[in-house]
């Protein structure tokens, strides 16, 4: 690992809210991740941008009577503000509608054309009679050419993953009737020149999931085709070819290069050379596995096309889709809750337990169960993490007026405890660099239970011999789990850190301090009190009645 990062996540699409669907996949991982490589040294940064353009946004704006740059600055505000209320801590989060990265934009595709990599080509494109459009992309729906899925839009299949040349049975999403071919120019990016260099950076980069680059190979394999990177639209970054009017960059030609323009943009402005670090850093995108095509292949191409000026990445960390009590998720029939609202009812740290202790690094689906979501955080924040904290601290403050006491001789239960005290660290970290978080989560937890079971089998309330050893090393692991929880939940590290009576902010703690035991005798305690507060099940009900459509 380096000691230089540059975190990214999917970008958000500034055209509604932030649903659990959004956060479980690409923002908590990272976001995990990026704590966790802080606390390890390294001088990582996390930056995300509000991905603007498109035709879905212009459209919506019209009907709100706004400007599409009215609408997504309202969106991009919203969605940075429900992310900070789940404690996902950007160093910096920006949009793709800046100038910085127009112009970024720009400059790439310019460089690409004078490469050879671009051409222009007279294609035959859906156009809506009754809209009087064109339609790209989102607003054509139809069956994909290569597995037959129904309601598929024209540029992503969301069934197989793949990008098709051409919907089957096509029809317009705004108004439901079968377009017509039209003429127009389009320039595009070719893609089909890379397959070889594609074939080659897969196998060599040893960090990608092995699963994700067996198919994506297989596509290349089965033959690339080039990409059509502009639209007829107003609303998007313009093609800077003279005389070309109402021609603007395709989605996603322009998002993903605000990762890089983005993180330079943040770090030039901190006094660093943006591209220096870039090229010197660990890169990681965290995606859903629906984006994989755009990740693994355009994303990569545009850079091998402008000769790696930027490097590629070295990490894809690509996860499932969470479905909501067994369903698909969809706002227009209901099913779906959004973040801001799930967080009225519960505390962030919640959330961000339950997402990442159903969520494998794997493509596999994860589910949110509303009965399961109550049972975990009953049974393992409350009953396993929260009572053994509270019974520690607790017992420390009643017996022993707070401070923490000086240890006896250690007998073999003592020495085991210490051992899974001092061990702790290097076990998590080999999980957290392979991206398990939901393993190193799960391990945490096993560590809280297992001095659940000290505790219970030492009986330290009859103040026997070892009394005041268990009380110590009781103590410490509370402190071990306030630095080793503080990636996964942020506000309950701290809290357990405050009632520790401990300086700072546990962020600041190095990593590899939660296998020290300094919290040495006399030290004196803050105030214990309970760290959760238990999931009703007549609360639950509530919830799943608020799912579907309203009668």
């Amino acid at each position: 690992m380096s000691k230089k990062a540059i975190i990214t996540s999917a970008l958000p699409y500034a055209n509604g809210e932030i649903h659990l669907g959004h956060v479980a996949s690409t923002y908590i991982p990272a976001d995990v991740t990026t704590r966790f490589l802080k606390m390890t040294g390294v001088e990582a940064y996390y930056v995300c941008a509000s991905d603007d353009f498109g035709t879905p946004i212009l459209i919506q704006s019209e009907k709100e009577g706004k400007t599409p740059s009215e609408y997504v600055s309202h969106w991009n505000k919203r969605d940075y503000e429900d992310f900070t209320s789940l404690d996902i801590a950007f160093d910096y989060f920006y949009k793709t509608s800046s100038d910085e990265n127009i112009s970024f934009v720009q400059d790439v595709f310019k460089k690409l054309n004078a490469a050879g990599h671009i051409y222009e080509k007279e294609i035959i494109q859906f156009y809506c009679k009754n809209d009087q459009k064109f339609l790209p992309d989102r607003y054509v729906k139809g069956s994909c050419p290569y597995c037959n899925a129904e309601d598929q839009y024209s540029d992503l299949c969301e069934s197989c993953g793949r990008v098709p040349e051409e919907i089957t049975n096509p029809k317009c999403s705004i108004c439901g009737q079968t377009p017509v071919k039209e003429k127009t120019n389009h320039y595009f990016f070719k893609l089909k020149n890379f397959g070889d260099s594609l074939y080659k950076w897969l196998d060599e980069n040893e960090h990608l999931q092995k699963d994700v680059k067996k198919y994506v190979q297989n596509w290349i394999k089965s033959g690339l085709i080039d990409w059509d990177i502009t639209r007829d639209i107003s609303w998007g970054v313009k093609v800077p070819i003279d005389g070309i009017e109402n021609k603007v960059f395709y989605g996603w030609f322009d998002n993903h290069l605000a990762y890089i323009s983005t993180a330079l943009k943040f770090l030039n402005e901190k006094g660093i050379d943006g591209k220096d670090f870039w090229n010197s850093a660990d890169i990681y995108h965290f995606i859903g596995k629906d984006i994989v095509y755009h990740h693994y292949l355009f994303l990569p191409a545009m850079r091998l096309g402008i000769n790696s000026e930027y490097k590629l990445p070295d990490y894809i960390p690509t996860r499932g889709h969470l479905t909501l009590q067994a369903k698909k998720i969809s706002k227009s029939r209901n099913w779906y809750i959004g973040l801001k609202q799930f967080l009225q009812y519960y505390p962030s740290d919640y959330l961000r337990y339950y997402l990442i202790s159903i969520n494998p690094y794997s493509q596999d689906d994860l589910n949110f169960d509303w009965d399961d979501f109550a049972t975990r955080i009953n049974s393992e924040l409350i009953g396993n993490l929260g009572n053994f904290v509270n019974r520690a601290l607790g017992f420390t403050k009643k017996t022993f007026d707070g401070k923490v006491p000086k240890p006896d001789v250690f007998d073999e239960k003592d020495h085991e405890a210490e051992a899974k005290i001092k061990n702790l660290a290097p076990e998590l970290s080999v999980l957290m660099e392979q991206n398990h978080l939901d393993r190193a989560l799960k391990k945490i937890m096993e560590f809280s239970s297992y001095f659940n079971q000290y505790f219970q089998h030492k009986e330290p309330w009859k103040k026997g011999p070892g009394t005041s050893t268990c009380v110590f090393l009781s103590v410490n692991a509370a402190k071990t789990l306030a630095i080793s929880l503080f990636p996964f939940l942020p506000r309950s590290a701290q809290n357990i850190w405050s009632q520790l009576n401990l300086d700072g902010d546990v962020q600041h703690s190095a990593w590899n301090d939660m296998s020290v035991l300094d919290l040495s005798e006399g030290h004196i305690l803050g105030s214990p009190s309970p760290l959760f507060t238990k999931v009703e099940s007549d609360e639950i009900q509530k919830h799943k009645q608020q799912l579907g459509p309203s009668n």
